[in-house]
């Protein structure tokens, strides 16, 4: 029986020579994330060993794989791969509330379906910015992993404006706004968009910190009439909306590349707001699979939390956006 002492913590437990480090935490109730379960194919469950790491036993050839994929140093462990024999005193490297409620993040539906209902909503898309690359250095469950802890706060910045993620595509998302005053629900859509920059901003030093790496992420942001209700077969039937606007709203998010722009509207949500938001370019796009030009703006800020330093009133001639 050897005895360890878990920081932040400041705990001191006994663990026994058959159990690994992570069937000891979590025998004394301390939450370690871990979830590809234990099997040594994930990296969330890793601990720094500060003192004792004579007492811990050799990293399996699981762990040296992805510890050398990952340029783990030495004192860098598995808790799932790690046995002990002797005292230790480590640090948990995944400790807060957020990585825990990521590690069990459950999509639930956005409650019940009206079936065959037009309207006029806010649709807004979001998409990770090159994430092919960011991912290819990754092991697919940090993937999860990372997915799940940015579509977590995306979903908290999105519900706190009175709107709700319908679908996840990928790295990217749907959510929709609605208000009875258009207006309302206009403004609560750009404020998400900007909310949710933010959010990616200060989510960089965490994966930089984890993974060496971080992303950026693209919105584009329409208002037009849907058909919201619940579609499939009745043991997996889901509330969703389809009609042009749908895809007008991708396609606003995909025109960012070729802009260099962070977070497009279209003239029909920019009615709503002229006097209130502060744009950058004004683009004449013409979008895939629509014959007329669609007129876009970037947004910066609100009027009275102008960002610094950033242009305004610029106008970019004609684009065309990549299918």
């Amino acid at each position: 029986m050897a005895r360890i002492e878990v920081l932040p913590e400041g705990r001191e437990i006994e663990v026994t020579a058959e159990e690994t480090l992570l069937q000891a935490l979590l025998r004394h109730d301390i939450l370690q994330a871990h979830i590809c379960g234990g099997k040594g194919r994930c990296s969330t469950c890793r601990l720094l060993i500060l003192e004792g790491l004579d007492h811990c036993s050799p990293r399996t050839p699981r762990e040296q794989r992805l510890a050398e994929r990952l340029h783990f140093s030495p004192d860098i462990r598995l808790a799932c791969q790690t046995h002990v024999s002797g005292p230790v005193r480590l640090r948990r490297l995944i400790i807060d509330d957020e990585d825990l409620e990521c590690t069990d993040l459950t999509v639930l539906a956005a409650g019940a379906a009206i079936v065959g209902t037009e309207k006029g909503i806010f649709i807004l898309f979001a998409d990770i910015q090159d994430f092919t690359p960011f991912a290819e250095a990754l092991l697919p469950y940090d993937i999860v992993h990372v997915l799940n802890r940015y579509f977590n706060r995306m979903g908290r910045v999105i519900r706190h404006y009175h709107g709700y993620i319908n679908a996840y595509m990928g790295d990217g998302l749907l959510a929709l706004f609605e208000a009875t005053d258009p207006s309302q629900g206009a403004a609560w859509a750009v404020q998400a968009g900007l909310a949710m920059l933010a959010e990616v901003e200060r989510l960089k030093p965490y994966l930089q910190e984890l993974f060496h790496r971080s992303f950026q992420i693209r919105i584009g942001l329409h208002y037009g009439k849907v058909v919201t209700g619940a579609f499939g077969p009745p043991e997996s039937r889901r509330e969703t909306v389809i009609g042009d606007a749908v895809n007008v709203a991708s396609r606003i998010e995909a025109a960012n590349k070729l802009a260099g722009t962070k977070f497009l509207i279209s003239e029909a949500v920019y009615e709503f707001l002229s006097d209130k938001i502060q744009v950058g370019q004004r683009l004449e796009v013409n979008l895939p699979g629509k014959s007329q030009v669609h007129t876009l703006y970037e947004v910066l800020g609100f009027v009275d939390q102008r960002p610094t330093g950033m242009p305004t009133g610029a106008v970019c001639g004609d684009i065309r956006a990549e299918e």
